[in-house]
């Protein structure tokens, strides 16, 4: 599905109808381990974690957001990312 592809960073939601985001960031890391994903969401820590996504495991942007917090956090990211 994503061997051909070269990606810099993944965004997604997390909690999605019918396959959430966190399923989708196990499948794309099995081809492509070091592309860094971003998960964005607007529900709870709780909600969250009850999906499989903790804080320390992945980053995350939380909603709503600005357009200038979403380039901060993917700046951010990508940077990490670098090193």
């Amino acid at each position: 599905m994503f061997e051909a592809q070269e990606f810099d960073l993944v965004i997604s939601d997390v909690i999605m109808p019918g396959f959430d985001g966190v399923e989708l960031s196990k499948r794309f890391r099995k081809s492509h381990p070091d592309t860094p994903v971003l998960f964005m969401s607007g529900y709870s820590d709780d909600t969250m974690a009850h999906h499989g996504l903790t804080v320390d495991q992945y980053e995350l942007l939380t909603k709503p957001f600005s357009t200038t917090n979403l380039l901060r956090k993917v700046r951010e990211v990508l940077a990490v990312q670098a090193n």
